[in-house]
């Protein structure tokens, strides 16, 4: 548990300051046009789960314009890691991956975190152009063998049709 502290610890210093700050919401609440950034629209998204909820993810979106003008899509969050084993009792890190998509739904990825230290969270943000849709699973990962397991569903975080 030590190592696996450690590497959390590690990944927070390396990060520097940890001052996003999101309320808790349900994962169907919709708080439109509540957010310091200028946006045309903007919800909370989460929480959602790795398989087993030992790892966890959630946060805000932001849609600037629309997709026939060309808009933008601004995404943070944060990524909690839940899983108190060892690596040594199979203990893993948690991940969070996001995928965008055109009009015709064809998915390609955008985004993936991973963060390594129980029982604390890193916040992340990317951004996307020309965006129709966005969906977002999250996952464990092992830091040694680089593989992703135990995924949650794909979560619609996103849809032009439905805002």
């Amino acid at each position: 548990m030590m190592k696996k502290l450690a590497t959390g610890f590690l990944a927070v210093a390396a990060t520097g300051t940890l001052a996003l700050s999101l309320p808790a919401t349900s994962a169907g609440a919709s708080t439109s046009s509540s957010s310091t950034t200028a946006s045309d629209w903007d919800d909370y998204w989460g929480p959602y789960y790795a398989k087993h909820g030992l790892a966890k993810a959630s946060g805000w979106i932001g849609v600037e314009g629309d997709y026939e003008d060309g808009n933008s899509v601004h995404v943070k969050g944060r990524l909690y890691d839940l899983d108190n084993r060892t690596y040594k009792q199979g203990g893993k890190c948690a991940y969070v991956k996001f995928q965008a998509a055109d009009d015709e739904y064809d998915w390609h990825h955008v985004y993936a975190r991973y963060y390594c230290g129980y029982p604390g969270y890193k916040t992340f943000q990317f951004h996307e152009d020309d965006v129709y849709a966005v969906r977002a699973k999250v996952c464990q990962y092992n830091p040694y063998t680089h593989k992703v397991s135990k995924c949650g569903q794909w979560w619609d975080v996103y849809d032009a049709e439905e805002v």
